[in-house]
């Protein structure tokens, strides 16, 4: 897969790109101040609806520039990572929204966290096998390949990891609601488009993003009441 090959960013290439990104904003984007954004990002309704839609339109036309020193636009895997990288952009920036210190423009700020998304994920291994009904339906369903990767574990890491799933398993079930699985299901592990999953889903867009935001702060709250993060949660799956 491409995303093996790309190992490291210098400093200065990020500047660069950020340089290239300002220079983009201050020409294409549109007129909203910093504190608009914060505002219609914060409402309910169509502001909220038309802030999204702009901040989806920022981020898809900035990250060719951004990605264009690894991977050509006209790549066929490019649509895919930059609609992956829009989702998650999109969830982190609603999550992280009380950070934003005002010290840039909030579209640069935007850009900033989909580039370090982007970055990763053309770095990481994926270990998306699984399918997340595995995790949740079948309490009795032994754990999915994908997730006990190695096979020479040792039988404390391979009890480690049993227990960590089997906790993964109850948060999920008991912090989120069907819709909630069904759309993490959808997008996160099965990779479907967003517009296909909300028409799937019989839902709209922006109704989704709402519904993984939802979800993200529910589990992020549980996590925490567990002594849990979400590194802790993927440590558990890597081989040792």
């Amino acid at each position: 897969m491409f995303f093996y090959s790309y190992q490291k960013v210098s400093n200065f290439h990020k500047n660069l790109i950020l340089s290239q990104l300002i220079t983009y904003n201050s020409v294409t984007m549109s007129t909203r101040t910093n504190e608009a954004w914060l505002a219609d990002l914060r409402s309910t309704g169509i502001p909220h609806e038309e802030a999204l839609n702009d901040l989806r339109d920022v981020i898809q036309k900035g990250l060719p520039y951004a990605l264009s020193r690894w991977l050509s636009s006209d790549d066929p895997l490019f649509p895919p990572l930059v609609e992956e990288v829009t989702q998650e952009t999109l969830l982190r920036v609603l999550d992280q929204l009380d950070t934003f210190e005002g010290r840039s423009l909030f579209t640069t700020w935007v850009h900033k966290i989909a580039i370090r998304i982007a970055l990763t994920e053309l770095r990481r291994k994926r270990w998306r096998d699984a399918s997340l009904d595995e995790l949740t339906e079948n309490e009795d369903a032994p754990p999915p390949p994908g997730l006990l990767a190695d096979p020479q574990a040792s039988p404390e890491t391979s009890a480690e990891r049993k227990d960590m799933l089997e906790r993964v398993r109850r948060i999920l079930q008991e912090e989120l609601t069907p819709k909630q699985r069904e759309a993490l299901t959808l997008l996160g592990l099965q990779d479907i488009p967003m517009e296909e999953a909300a028409k799937k889903m019989k839902t709209n867009r922006n109704a989704l993003y709402k519904l993984l935001h939802d979800a993200r702060l529910r589990l992020k709250k549980r996590l925490s009441l567990e002594d849990l993060t979400p590194q802790d949660l993927l440590s558990a799956f890597e081989q040792k």
